[in-house]
């Protein structure tokens, strides 16, 4: 099933140290994962598909930007409800990013998109709904959580929003690991991104570290998800982080790996509720925080 090689996150590795970090993640179905299927003829989801595009709700609507969003509602929701009875765990269903900046239209998406899983009986606790961090995003999430509604903050490039995703309730805050490295190498003028580099630290990796033991210190009932993971040292040290995506190859990478505990990379717990206690933030990083979130909000 070539379509679902794509998807990095339905992989569940052997590795006992590592399992715990890949069980029951959630299957991210994105608009580049629904292209993908499109491209491919014999894709088990073609019929999925075809039954969105022959849907005579959408075929009758007159404007032609509702008839194609209503289509690719359709079709997302189809072949969402096919990988919800392929998987455990829950499906992750993007939010058009077009929205980005407008809490009640990414909420009005999300609502649409949950009728529609309801009317293939899909439960909604098997469902995540993935939205851009921005604050309206936030805020979009936060109201959607306190209605049950289970949400994916995705775009985490700064502990401030890793924070505001963690306070607004969001149930999956993801980060980019790799991304943010990139980042770096090319600007120099973010001051958590320098900070990182003058501790002699990546600052992928020292954000989703410092995310995940904000989220696990202080009780967020939000779990981490680090994604864009480019290599083996990355998932040694994010081991025991809540989620990770891998590519296939760095996974496979693993069963070649013999390491001693002592080593700098090796397959040894970094991340854990007992460790995130122990994590000291200072006391001009809490009082930023809750200064820099009460004006946002």
């Amino acid at each position: 099933m070539p379509c679902l090689a794509s998807v990095r996150s339905c992989l569940i590795p052997s590795f006992s140290m590592i399992s715990r970090s890949f069980l029951q993640l959630p299957l991210l179905l994105a608009l580049h994962f629904f292209l993908g299927i499109c491209s491919l003829p014999d894709t088990i989801f073609r019929s999925a598909v075809d039954t969105a595009l022959a849907d005579s709700g959408c075929s009758g609507l007159e404007n032609d930007a509702l008839r194609l969003s209503c289509f690719a509602n359709k079709a997302l929701v189809n072949v969402g409800g096919d990988l919800s009875k392929m998987v455990p765990g829950r499906v992750s269903t993007e939010v058009d990013a077009r929205l980005a900046y407008d809490t009640h239209g990414i909420i009005r998406k999300v609502h649409d998109l949950l009728k529609l899983y309801n009317e293939i009986d899909v439960p909604h606790e098997r469902l995540l709904f993935k939205i851009p961090s921005t604050w309206q995003g936030i805020e979009a999430s936060r109201l959607l959580e306190s209605e049950g509604i289970q949400t994916h903050l995705t775009f985490v490039y700064s502990f401030a929003q890793a924070a505001a995703a963690a306070q607004a309730g969001a149930s999956v805050i993801q980060i980019f690991v790799g991304r943010l490295r990139d980042w770096s190498r090319n600007h120099s003028d973010d001051p958590e991104i320098e900070a990182a580099l003058k501790r002699g630290e990546d600052p992928g990796l020292a954000l989703a570290t410092k995310a995940y033991n904000y989220i696990h210190k202080y009780g967020y009932k939000s779990k981490l998800m680090a994604a864009a993971v480019r290599n083996k040292q990355d998932l040694f040290s994010l081991l025991g982080v809540d989620y990770i995506i891998a590519p296939l190859k760095v996974l496979q990478s693993l069963k070649e790996s013999i390491t001693t505990p002592d080593e700098k990379y090796s397959f040894v717990q970094r991340l854990s509720s007992h460790s995130a206690v122990a994590y000291s933030f200072s006391e001009e990083e809490v009082w930023f925080i809750s200064i820099f979130l009460f004006l946002s909000f």
